[in-house]
């Protein structure tokens, strides 16, 4: 027959809250071990020894590998906030490496197996969407809109249609990693992006070089 010590260790483990230090524990020990052994080598006793906790412990936080290193990327993705300096130029090319750069902190070839992993199953492949792709395509679309608003791009452009074209240049680079990402590919593309958007590209560079914002990307204009 149980004990009154019995039914309070029960509510006990029930009413338990998480302890947030084994949280980041966690995802930082899924990080290091996606640095060291990829997605195909992640094993939750691996990541739990780093961790210095048991497997069930993970399980009952994530039930499996997907969830799992869905939430450590994402604690390394970190929040993104679309720049708003007024410079259409300058915005979308700081956002641009946002994107890039958001895609950078992640551990190399996990992307591709582990969306492989989410695909057939609706839940997961919306979990990774909403996770790791709408983030940085929603900072993206954010300043796209303001420059719409601000009368900077052509009314007839495709605003999905561009966020797309935008976000491809990552993903695809990201994926096949044949070509780098860096700040002079990234200026590059908006400069080629915008050639063809904006409705007066000659006042945005005009306004791009008068903007304390712009004065990085000013040697693409020389």
């Amino acid at each position: 027959m149980p004990t009154a010590r019995d039914s309070r260790a029960a509510i006990e483990r029930v009413g338990r809250p998480r302890d947030p230090a084994i949280d980041a524990a966690v995802l930082e020990a899924t990080l290091a071990a996606l640095a060291d052994d990829g997605y195909g080598g992640l094993r939750m006793e691996d990541v739990a020894r780093r961790a210095g906790t048991t497997k069930p412990a993970i399980r009952r936080r994530w039930p499996g590998r997907q969830q799992l290193v869905l939430a450590a990327l994402a604690s390394r993705l970190g929040t993104l906030a679309a720049p708003d300096t007024g410079c259409t130029l300058c915005d979308l090319d700081e956002s641009l490496k946002l994107f890039a750069a958001a895609f950078r902190r992640m551990p190399p070839g996990v992307l591709a197996p582990l969306f492989a992993d989410c695909a057939a199953d609706r839940a997961l492949r919306d979990a990774f969407m909403e996770t790791l792709f709408e983030p940085p395509r929603a900072a993206v679309a954010q300043t796209l809109e303001r420059a719409y608003e601000r009368g900077d791009l052509r009314e007839a452009a495709d605003r999905d249609l561009v966020v797309d074209l935008i976000a491809s240049f990552v993903h695809y680079r990201v994926l096949f990693g044949h070509a780098p990402i860096d700040d002079q590919q990234t200026e590059r593309t908006v400069e080629t992006l915008l050639q063809g958007l904006a409705a007066d590209y000659d006042r945005l560079l005009a306004h791009s070089r008068a903007s304390d914002a712009g004065s990085a990307m000013h040697h693409l204009h020389a």
